[in-house]
């Protein structure tokens, strides 16, 4: 009878040390409750606790979770229905919070988290809330976090995986879309024709500037010519002045070749006529020109002359 009683003994402690030694494993915490309220909270390790008074109430994981948010519709502000849907992704930092302050945590979250999209999603047009989704997870979170703070709960992140307009509204949106890309196509061709008219009249101004300057310099060069012609005109009529005060007979046919010639050119190239036939005495025209020869020989000859004499005298 005393085994028995032993065995008992040892069964009752077995029991007694089983109920009383709690292990928490890493990530998770458990909060103690003596008598049914709520007294501390177990952290990662071995802990003691009253066998029989103290009980485990809740064991919560500390770690960061996600809850999927699923779809529903929402309708923008300027009437358009989308189906959107999100992630979010939450931490408990104070277990007694999470486990007392609010029944069904994660539910709790999930149906904030949808009541505050439909809020957010419903104050913005549809152009808005395609292009501006980052701003829609800012102004999710900072509502959220705020709502969950009194829970010992923190919401890192809020993401809208996906926002779906209606078949006929995307159908709508490429229309569109197609028209602003015909419209920018028909700027930048415009815009193109317009620099290569302003090109082209660049290049028609440059060479009409080269046109100009190629003229004047040909007028110089001609005025030029026409000086040097003067000055030989004017040195072959002081020669042949010369001449004809002397008496050279040659010197007058040179004038009289001169004129002759002058107006034979001005009736070959008048415009009303078109065949001339003139009795044209061709020795007398050569030999005008062998007068010239001889004038200007005798005007070379004579400078000569006087520097031999000259060079006799000294």
């Amino acid at each position: 009878m005393q085994e028995g009683v032993v065995i008992g003994i040892v069964v009752l402690a077995v029991v007694v040390v089983a109920l009383g030694v709690k292990q928490v494993s890493q990530g998770s915490e458990y909060t103690v409750e003596r008598m049914g309220r709520y007294t501390r909270t177990l952290t990662p390790g071995l802990h003691a606790i009253v066998p029989f008074i103290d009980r485990v109430g809740r064991k919560l994981n500390m770690m960061e979770q996600v809850l999927d948010v699923p779809s529903q519709e929402v309708i923008t502000k300027d009437n358009a229905m989308v189906t959107v849907d999100g992630v979010v992704f939450f931490q408990i930092l104070d277990a007694a919070k999470a486990a007392y302050e609010v029944t069904g945590l994660e539910y709790a979250i999930l149906n904030l988290t949808m009541t505050n999209i439909r809020t957010v999603m419903g104050s913005m047009d549809l152009d808005e809330l395609l292009s501006q989704r980052d701003k829609i997870n800012a102004q999710l979170l900072t509502v959220v976090d705020d709502a969950t703070t009194p829970w010992g709960v923190k919401v890192t992140r809020i993401e809208i995986k996906d926002i779906s307009p209606p078949r006929d509204l995307v159908d709508a949106m490429a229309r569109q879309m197609k028209a602003e890309r015909d419209k920018r196509a028909s700027i930048l061709e415009a815009e193109g024709l317009r620099q290569a008219a302003i090109l082209q009249a660049e290049g028609q101004k440059q060479a009409a500037i080269l046109e100009a300057e190629g003229e004047r310099e040909a007028a110089f060069r001609e005025a030029e010519a026409r000086e040097r012609l003067a000055e030989a005109e004017a040195k072959a009529t002081v020669m042949v002045s010369g001449a004809i005060a002397e008496g050279d007979i040659n010197a007058i046919n040179y004038f009289v070749a001169q004129k002759y010639t002058q107006a034979l050119q001005q009736i070959g190239t008048a415009e009303n006529q078109k065949v001339i036939l003139l009795p044209l005495e061709a020795s007398s025209l050569i030999g005008s020109l062998a007068g010239i020869a001889e004038i200007a020989r005798e005007s070379f000859q004579r400078p000569s002359e006087k520097e031999r004499a000259t060079d006799m005298q000294t």
